[in-house]
This record gives structure tokens, C-alpha cells and sequence, in this order.
């Protein structure tokens, strides 16, 4: 799937079981929310910080594809095109980072 189909999927749905998009203020409180559990997680599960017993069942692909979610819901609302967004950028990383990260000694 790609990401304009992503973002039809995500309006769509909110079209048939949502009444509408959360405002943008909104949205930006869910994501930042949505990506905290995905830190709670990562720091947990692969850091320094010991896994609580609560947190051994949560799912991290469930929690990356809710902060997924938001993110194309924020797109939809905002009008912008996420995969034009997404090629524009990759194609800028690609020109201006084709060596960086060969040569950088920090990766060796």
C-alpha cells in the first residue's frame, strides 16, 4: 500500500465510523501521546529502563501504526499529500546524503 492510498483508507474511515476529524490541536495532543507509548516501549524494552510487567504485553507495531494513523490523519486535514511529501524529501535525503554516512567514522 501506498501512502495516498494510506491516507484514503484513514479518510474513509473516519468518514464511516468517525463524525469527523479531531481539530488539528487535537490531533498534535494524540500524536504526542501515541509516540510517548512507542518511547515507553523502546526505552523499556531495548534501554536502560527495566520492563514493567504491565508493559510486557504491549505491542509495538500496534503502537507505531496508531502514531501512523494520526500522522494521516493530520495530512488529510491540513490538506497536504503525504507521498509527495514522503518522495520529495526521500529524494533530497538520497542527493545530500549519498556519502555522509559512508564516511562518517562515528558508524564504522
Amino acid at each position: 500500500m501506498d501512502i495516498k492510498n494510506a491516507q484514503k483508507i484513514v479518510d474513509d474511515w473516519i468518514n464511516d465510523h468517525g463524525v469527523r476529524y479531531f481539530n488539528e490541536l487535537t490531533n498534535m495532543a494524540q500524536l504526542t501521546e501515541e509516540v510517548g507509548e512507542v518511547a515507553r516501549i523502546i526505552a523499556r524494552r531495548y534501554g536502560e529502563q527495566s520492563e514493567k510487567e504491565s508493559d510486557k504485553d504491549k505491542d509495538l507495531g500496534e503502537e507505531l501504526a496508531d502514531v501512523l494513523f494520526v500522522v494521516l490523519c493530520l495530512a488529510n486535514q491540513t490538506g497536504v499529500n503525504l507521498q509527495e511529501a514522503f518522495d520529495e524529501r526521500m529524494d533530497k535525503k538520497t542527493k545530500r546524503d549519498h556519502d555522509r554516512h559512508h564516511n562518517n567514522e562515528k558508524l564504522k
